[in-house]
């Protein structure tokens, strides 16, 4: 059978040998007591097997249950690292590009986003467009003129270069704009898989968490709606899988220093663990550009870098104190923590601001981008000013205003909510909605009254209810039973969603919630594998576990199908939309 989540962690090996062979447990009776509160297990006799824990393979009963000969279950289970993922990626691609254009509108926030990016890519900056712009746009078929005055907007431009990227290729209409978060909400799912799988050493597991998110209504309306939180979504997770394989190439390099002895196993050594250097670090590098071009999509990708960099340093701490470092936390600070500083702020800060390339570059007359002759202009004077170039000292200005801007939105708005009702879908937003009559835009014609035809962001629900249940068990297994995987999925949750208990009287919305909500994906892949039970547990135990799991992933799937109609924009009777608005909140 398959591996589960609560087979996997390396505090649970257990000492080789049979009970009379084991050596006597020198702890402190305190530390014996608390071990059934969940203090670490011995470790395993050969600490490689703790830095770098094997990948899960099905059993041969599984093969053998479904009549699959061994050589070929040898293949599948070679081709299921990469298989699995794909196949669950293709399941999310047909899904989101299906009738990507439609609905034939600009819904919510595209109305800023998908014109801020058509005039990024042809003029290096945003222009204000014409009340009427929309209507035109959608007329002609994107053939229309881009207009020449600045206009000052409050998020930085690579999420709108991203969408615009899609707009060329495909032109200035819906499915144009869409298509680059499409690519992008596919992708995630395949990035995810392949997270999942590296963290909990399972295939089957890794391909749950992505299918889940897969499923998710929240996730596949952001993918088809030019908004830029999906796209801050994919850095986010693409930095996070930087630094999970940077985790596992530190605990090979010290797997791999660490001399065994003669009966060819190894044992923890204080001064490998303390002496071993580990490079380069290319993924740690990789992870400073994905955190760059996060925060160079939304601002709050400053907290998920600030969140990460503790992350990995911490990691690292483990890493040697499972070596054998006397002093990890010494040790790291000594020979991890400038290098981790090196190769992720100063990588981040800087492709951020190579992502105002296209601003710095406009003409400084006036005619360029908003506030790019501020130093010129209003900016003049000061003791200072030599020392900085003036499309820095504009720059900033800019900055210092947008700040302000997010720091005082408080403008009300229908579709706002609390941080607190995220968890639960307390009140999604509405993109798009019209009321087509019988026989028209999909409406059937025996409808008796008008259809509803929404896009309606919400998650589904099952699945963030499921998570509720999934972040309570995460943060168990991390507080009591130190699971690394516990505390990366819980750190991944909170950098995306604390932050905005700080901004509660700002005008803020769910979507914003599908930054972290790979995470609460994790979260319930883990919960789901500790269902199913560990290995060496009775068939019993297995078979009620599995059918449970298999309940819960079988209802999640129907609840995003029993949604669907809202989240692809298509017309039902309006009986049948009122019986899909299960909270009040939802109208």
């Amino acid at each position: 059978m398959t591996s589960t989540a609560s087979s996997m962690d390396s505090t649970d090996c257990p000492p080789d040998g049979p009970p009379h062979d084991r050596p006597h447990d020198e702890r402190p009776a305190w530390q014996r007591r608390l071990r059934r509160f969940g203090y670490p297990a011995e470790p395993s006799a050969d600490v490689r097997d703790r830095l770098v824990p094997p990948f899960a393979r099905p059993g041969p009963r599984l093969w053998a249950a479904l009549g699959v000969p061994h050589r070929w279950a040898l293949r599948i289970t070679r081709w299921s690292a990469w298989g699995g993922p794909l196949l669950v990626t293709l399941l999310a691609g047909v899904l989101r590009f299906w009738h990507l254009g439609s609905p034939k509108a600009v819904i919510f926030d595209e109305t800023y986003y998908a014109k801020d990016a058509w005039a990024l890519v042809h003029r290096g900056f945003e222009v204000n467009w014409d009340k009427d712009a929309n209507a035109a746009i959608l007329s002609s078929g994107g053939h229309v003129t881009i207009p020449a005055d600045a206009a000052y907007v409050v998020h930085p431009p690579v999420g709108k270069y991203v969408i615009g990227l899609g707009e060329l290729l495909f032109g200035f209409d819906p499915f144009g704009w869409r298509f680059m978060t499409a690519v992008l909400g596919t992708l995630s799912v395949l990035l995810l898989c392949r997270i999942g799988r590296r963290i909990f050493r399972s295939t089957f597991l890794g391909c749950l968490a992505g299918a889940l998110m897969a499923v998710d209504g929240l996730h596949f309306v952001m993918s088809r709606a030019a908004l830029l939180d999906g796209v801050l979504m994919f850095f986010v997770l693409a930095a996070f899988g930087c630094l999970v394989v940077d985790r596992d190439r530190v605990r090979e390099k010290l797997a791999a220093a660490l001399t065994p002895d003669a009966d060819g196993r190894c044992r923890p050594d204080a001064h490998i663990a303390e002496t071993t250097r580990f490079g380069w670090r290319p993924w740690r590098w990789g992870a400073g550009l994905m955190l760059g071009l996060a925060i160079g999509t939304k601002w709050n990708g400053l907290y998920i870098l600030v969140a990460f960099g503790l992350l990995t340093v911490l990691w690292d701490v483990g890493s040697r104190k499972v070596a054998g470092a006397r002093r990890p936390y010494l040790t790291v600070l000594k020979r991890d923590t400038g290098f981790a500083f090196l190769t992720m702020v100063p990588i981040a800060l800087v492709t951020y601001l190579v992502s105002w390339t296209g601003w710095i570059l406009s003409a400084t007359d006036g005619k360029g981008g908003y506030y790019r002759d501020w130093a010129a202009d209003d900016g003049k004077g000061g003791n200072w000013t030599w020392l900085f170039p003036d499309w820095w000292r504009s720059l900033w200005h800019y900055e210092h205003e947008v700040y302000e801007f997010h720091t005082h939105l408080t403008s009300p708005h229908t579709y706002q909510s609390n941080p607190w009702s995220w968890l639960v879908l307390g009140r999604p937003v509405s993109y798009f909605y019209e009321s087509p009559a019988p026989g028209k835009d999909g409406c059937p014609s025996d409808a008796g009254e008008k259809c509803a035809r929404e896009v309606l962001a919400i998650g589904t629900p099952l699945l963030w209810w499921a998570a509720c249940f999934a972040l309570a068990y995460v943060l168990w297994r991390w507080f009591f039973r130190r699971d690394w995987r516990a505390g990366a999925i819980a750190c991944g949750i909170a950098a995306g969603y604390l932050p905005w208990f700080m901004y509660q009287e700002r005008t803020i919305f769910l979507f914003y919630a599908v930054v972290f909500l790979p995470f609460l994906c994790l979260a319930v892949a883990m919960m789901i594998g500790a269902l199913i039970g560990p290995p060496g547990s009775s068939d019993t135990r297995r078979v009620a576990g599995a059918t449970g799991a298999g309940v819960l992933v079988l209802l999640i799937a129907w609840n995003f199908i029993y949604f669907w109609p809202l989240y692809t924009g298509q017309a039902i009777p309006i009986d049948n939309w009122r019986s899909r608005m299960w909270m009040d909140t939802w109208v």
